[in-house]
């Protein structure tokens, strides 16, 4: 069974991060890094799910564990954590996000998702997603495209995201990361998160980025607009977790 999950957030750093903690000689990948079990396929049950991961049959190998950084949105994912693994351990990384919108806007223009110019899209968005959350409430299995592909104002409120989760789950089982540091120094961030795991600390050497994807660079108009946006919800989110990083740009 897993022993952590990264659960957010995307276009965050969730594939590099993964990446490094499964070349840790005491952790085992799952069959993929993206499982979406707690979001997409909870209908296939719990023994498909523990089926992805492997069989500890060697001593050295202690941990295991997926990344799926939908699971940190999605509006059952909470709840369904707590009621198969109460005492797992959760890994979040969140990243200016100003940043992590542009860079989530043109994640799906380059995979055909996204046909709108990016002001468009963004004033879509509360049209796109009208009711949607509603019938994901009402309906367990029910899988909007929209909430998954278009929502890049509301991913980056994420204080509301990490009260969802912190609701069921002590503080203690969180490791909250900032996106920004882990990409000047992600030896340091991945030296923390062993720490957190419980496992001694390794050095790779080399710390190449996983699934960057290019993005051209942002009007100041546009910036301007964003961070008049999220100013607000960051400073909840600064005041919550008792934390104050420079997303002031």
């Amino acid at each position: 069974m897993p022993d952590f999950l990264i659960i957010g957030a995307q276009k965050c750093g969730t594939t590099s991060l993964y990446v490094y903690l499964t070349q840790h000689p005491q952790i085992l990948p799952a069959a993929q890094k993206e499982l979406h079990f707690f979001d997409f396929n909870y209908a296939q049950g719990i023994d498909w799910y523990l089926a992805q991961f492997p069989a500890k049959t060697n001593e050295k190998i202690t941990l295991t564990g997926e990344s799926s950084p939908y699971y940190i949105f999605h509006p059952w994912a909470p709840q369904r954590v707590k009621q198969l693994f109460p005492n797992i351990k959760l890994i979040v990384l969140l990243r200016n996000p100003v940043e992590r919108t542009w860079s989530h806007y043109h994640h799906e223009v380059r995979w055909g998702f996204e046909t709108l110019d990016f002001e468009a899209a963004i004033d879509s968005e509360a049209e796109r997603l009208s009711g949607e959350l509603e019938k994901m409430l009402a309906d367990p299995n029910y899988y909007s495209f929209n909430h998954q592909h278009y929502t890049y104002l509301s991913r980056g409120i994420y204080v509301e995201q990490l009260q969802a989760w912190m609701e069921l789950f002590p503080r203690n089982q969180f490791l909250i990361l900032n996106s920004e540091e882990f990409y000047a120094n992600p030896a340091a961030t991945l030296k923390q998160t062993l720490e957190f795991l419980g496992l001694s600390p390794w050095d790779l050497g080399d710390y190449p980025p996983y699934n960057i994807g290019e993005c051209p660079p942002m009007s100041n108009q546009i910036r301007i607009k964003l961070v008049n946006y999220f100013t607000p919800y960051n400073q909840k989110l600064f005041e919550y977790l008792q934390v104050h990083w420079n997303w002031s740009d």
